[in-house]
């Protein structure tokens, strides 16, 4: 991994982040086992959605909560594999792979369990193909040498924002008599703004590779 071409975060440099990573970087776990956890932290998280979105009483004050956690549990190996490999020297030659392929597994079970929760797939199914997109777009422009775009306004973190706090909402949402609206507003936000973003990158990449041109 190139540690100067990696997503900006700050949580990367708090104390409990570095700890943690030297924990994890001491253990025999490796970045790419982390990698793959994500996948099942993604699952989870699309079946608690697509559970929650259909349930009511307790069974959805406990689903899309745990659906909330399961989104930031996700985040959180995205954070500590790159740590791992990085910070705690433990890279390997098929890291790259790992790095990248979970991501876009975890991207999908989240936001077409989400579409199924609130029986809108055909929505959930876009803000999915607008996510990976936004990926592809940024390793397109690797591929062609440029460096790695992470801007929004819906990267990863975004979308698992509004994906968390949506949740959280909308496992209160009785309160109110309301029913999906908020995750149903959520997903709306994440697919039009998956999409702002990938044609953002592409402008930006077309708009780099342009300058490079003799």
């Amino acid at each position: 991994m190139n540690t100067g071409d990696r997503r900006p975060l700050a949580s990367r440099d708090t104390r409990w982040a570095q700890a943690t990573a030297r924990r994890l970087a001491a253990l025999s776990v490796t970045p790419n086992q982390i990698s793959q956890a994500s996948i099942l932290a993604g699952a989870l998280a699309g079946a608690a959605f697509w559970l929650g979105g259909q349930s009511d009483g307790m069974a959805r004050l406990l689903l899309l909560p745990g659906a909330a956690l399961f989104c930031q549990l996700r985040l959180l190996c995205n954070l500590f594999d790159g740590m791992v490999a990085v910070e705690g020297g433990k890279a390997s030659a098929d890291g790259p792979f790992w790095n990248e392929f979970p991501d876009r597994i975890a991207d999908i079970a989240i936001l077409v369990g989400i579409g199924y929760g609130i029986a809108m797939p055909g929505l959930g199914w876009a803000a999915a193909c607008f996510s990976v997109l936004t990926a592809y777009v940024r390793e397109l422009g690797r591929a062609n040498e440029a460096p790695s775009d992470f801007s929004g306004p819906m990267a990863k973190p975004h979308r698992m924002a509004v994906a968390t706090i949506a949740a959280l909402l909308s496992s209160v949402e009785f309160f109110w008599h309301g029913r999906n609206e908020v995750l149903t507003l959520a997903l709306a936000i994440i697919a039009i703004g998956s999409a702002a973003t990938a044609l953002r990158r592409a402008w930006r990449q077309v708009r780099w590779l342009r300058t490079r041109s003799p």
